[in-house]
C-alpha cells in the first residue's frame, strides 16, 4: 500500500516516506513497554502525524523542528487524533522487519 492510501485508510500499515519535523521531540516512559519513547510531529505530503520512537532499542534520533527526515515504521490510527507511526527500531526478537529514522544521512533503528 502506498504512504498516501496508507495515510487515508483506518488499517494499520507498513509505511516508508519522507516528511519534516514540526516540532520539538517529547520523552515518556511506556506504560505498556516499560522503556523510555520520543514523540515529535511530522509533516508529511499527506498530512501531519505523529512518530513515536522506543529509545529503549533504538538510539535517540536528535530531531530538531525543520529538519527533512525519512521514517519507516508501523503507521496506525486513532480516531480524532492524526495518524501515528512506530516499530521505528529493528525488532529485538526478530520475528518481523524493522523499522528506521534516517536523519542527515544516519540511520537510527
Amino acid at each position: 500500500m502506498d504512504f498516501a492510501a496508507a495515510y487515508a485508510s483506518r488499517s494499520p500499515a507498513w509505511v516508508d516516506f519522507k516528511g519534516t519535523v514540526s516540532s520539538a521531540p517529547r520523552f515518556f516512559y511506556g506504560s505498556r513497554t516499560h522503556c523510555m519513547h520520543e514523540a515529535f510531529d511530522v509533516q508529511s505530503s499527506a498530512g501531519g502525524l505523529e512518530v513515536v520512537d522506543n529509545v529503549g532499542i533504538a538510539p535517540r534520533c536528535p530531531v530538531q523542528a525543520g529538519d527533512s527526515i525519512e521514517i519507516c515504521g508501523r503507521m496506525v490510527h486513532d480516531p480524532g487524533r492524526p495518524p501515528i507511526v512506530h516499530w521505528t527500531h529493528h525488532d529485538p526478537e526478530h520475528d518481523r522487519p524493522g523499522g528506521f529514522i534516517r536523519l542527515h544521512g544516519r540511520l537510527y533503528a
